[in-house]
C-alpha cells in the first residue's frame, strides 16, 4: 500500500511547458489541440526528445522543491492532454483529420475514425524507467479517458459513440496495465467530457471507464473539470455529471473547486472516494497565498474528512508561466501544511 501524509498533494497532470520547448503564444490562441501539431514544437525534430526529457527533469525539479507528494512527468511530451495518445492509435487517419464540435460549440479538427481502433504500441510506459532514475516519489501519469476521446473523434466507422468508447477503453486498458507493470504508482484518467455531455455520460461513460480500468492492479483517480481556465472564464458552481462517477471503478476522483467557487457540499456526492479537491485557480495568474490555500482546504474539510482529501490544482498548469507555476504550486503545499499542522501530522495506508 502507498503511504501518504494526511492531505497529500499532487498536480492533476500537466506542468508549465518551458517557452524554448513549445510555441506557448500559439499554443494558447487556441484550444487544446485535437489533431498533432508538430510546428509548435520549437526544437527540431532531431532534438525534440533530448529537449523534451530535459523539460520533464525540470518539472520533476519543481515538483520535488515544492515538497508535491505525488509528482507527474508535468506532460512535457504533449501538446495536449489527449491528442498525443488519441492519434497513436491504429484507425486513425492522421492526415486527414474529421471535424467535430467541442465543448465551446465550435468545429474544431479532430481525429478522423476511419477503422477498428488498436494500441500499436505503449504511449507512455517506454518513458517511465527514465522518469524512476530522477524520482523516489509516487508517480502519478494521466492519460485521456475513453468517453472523451469518443466525444473528441469523427466517428466514420463505428456504428455510433458508445462502441467507439468502448473501442478506446480497451486501448486505455492496455496503457494502463502497461504503466503499472513498468512501476507508476497512480493512473489518472481525464474525463472531461462527462461534465461537457453528461447527456451522453449517462448512457455509457462509466461503463467505457470501468472497462478502460478493469483488471487493472494499481490506484487509479478520474479527472473531470470545466475546461482550461486560460479559455473558459465562466464555470458553473455545480457539475452536471458527478454523483454518477461514485460509481466508477477508479478509486479517486479530482475536481476543480477554486476558480467555479464549487459548492462544497457537492463533494458529499461521492461518499466512496477520495476526493483530489481543487485549491489553484488557473485562470488567475496572481499565485494564491498560502493562507487562502489553507482557507479553501478548511472549506472542504466541513463536508469531506481529511483522510478522503487530495490537495491539487483545479486543473493542468501548461497554460502558467514556469515562475507562476512554480509559485502556486509552493504555496498550495504551504498552505496544506497549515491544515495539517492545525490537524495534527499523521500518515495513513490507502
Amino acid at each position: 500500500m502507498l503511504e501518504y501524509p494526511l492531505l497529500p498533494t499532487s498536480l492533476v497532470g500537466s506542468y508549465a511547458q518551458p517557452d524554448w520547448l513549445i510555441d506557448k503564444s500559439r499554443l494558447g490562441a487556441r484550444l487544446p489541440p485535437r489533431v498533432i501539431l508538430d510546428e509548435l514544437w520549437k526544437p527540431a525534430i532531431a532534438d525534440l526528445e533530448e529537449a523534451q526529457n530535459d523539460a520533464t527533469l525540470i518539472a520533476l525539479s519543481d515538483q520535488h522543491r515544492a515538497g508535491v507528494d505525488i509528482v507527474t512527468d508535468g506532460e512535457m511530451r504533449r501538446e495536449s492532454y489527449s491528442n498525443r495518445f488519441a492519434n497513436s492509435l491504429a484507425g486513425v487517419d492522421i492526415d486527414n483529420p474529421g471535424e467535430a464540435t467541442d465543448r465551446t460549440g465550435k468545429q474544431v479538427p479532430v481525429p478522423r475514425v476511419t477503422g477498428e481502433i488498436k494500441r500499436r504500441t505503449s504511449v507512455e510506459a517506454p518513458y517511465i524507467s527514465f522518469l524512476k532514475q530522477h524520482t523516489n516519489t509516487p508517480l502519478k501519469i494521466t492519460l485521456p479517458g475513453p468517453f472523451t476521446m469518443a466525444q473528441q473523434a469523427q466517428n466514420d466507422y463505428y456504428a455510433n459513440a458508445a462502441d467507439l468508447a468502448m473501442a478506446y477503453a480497451d486501448a486505455v486498458n492496455e496503457e494502463v496495465r502497461d504503466l503499472f507493470a513498468a512501476g507508476v504508482d497512480i493512473v489518472q484518467l481525464d474525463e472531461p467530457y462527462v461534465q461537457a455531455r453528461p447527456e451522453a455520460a449517462r448512457e455509457y461513460a462509466v461503463t467505457a471507464i470501468d472497462r478502460a480500468l478493469q483488471s487493472t492492479t494499481g490506484r487509479t483517480v478520474l479527472h473531470v473539470c470545466f475546461g482550461y481556465g486560460k479559455h473558459v472564464e465562466n464555470k458553473p458552481q455545480g457539475y452536471a455529471f458527478l454523483e454518477e462517477l461514485d460509481a466508477c471503478t477508479a478509486h479517486e476522483v479530482s475536481i476543480e473547486c477554486a476558480q467555479p467557487k464549487l459548492k462544497m457540499d457537492l463533494l458529499t456526492l461521492l461518499p466512496n472516494k477520495l476526493v483530489h479537491v481543487g485549491v489553484i485557480d488557473l485562470r488567475d495568474t496572481t499565485p494564491e497565498s498560502p493562507e487562502l490555500v489553507a482557507e479553501r482546504i478548511r472549506a472542504a474539510l466541513q463536508v469531506v474528512p481529511a483522510e478522503r482529501i487530495v490537495v491539487a490544482p483545479d486543473c493542468g498548469m501548461k497554460y502558467l508561466t514556469r515562475a507562476v507555476a512554480f509559485e502556486k504550486l509552493q504555496n498550495m503545499v504551504l498552505g496544506r501544511d497549515i491544515v495539517r499542522t492545525e490537524l495534527g501530522s499523521s500518515v495513513r495506508k490507502r
